[in-house]
């Protein structure tokens, strides 16, 4: 078996293309917040995950959704009981 780091790179890649776009995230809140989305988007695809489907329903439903099952809405919880 050989050994690299291919998913590492890929995964980064993105932040290489877009360097000199993050100049202009505005603070260093909106460079926090980018991370995050470019961190969830990432994992997604990893796993799989339709992101736009996800947080669309997740949108669609978090309003009334009881507080003490939020965690069925995080985007790796494949099966969600909606009520």
């Amino acid at each position: 078996m050989e050994i690299d780091n291919n998913l590492c790179e890929n995964a980064l890649r993105v932040v290489a293309l877009g360097r000199r776009n993050y100049m202009f995230f505005g603070s260093d809140g909106g460079g926090d917040s980018a991370t995050v989305m470019y961190s969830l988007i990432g994992s997604c695809k990893l796993n799989g995950i339709e992101l736009e489907t996800r947080l669309r329903h997740v949108i669609s439903v978090i309003n009334t959704w009881p507080a003490n099952r939020v965690k069925e809405l995080l985007l790796w919880n494949v099966t969600l009981s909606v009520n």
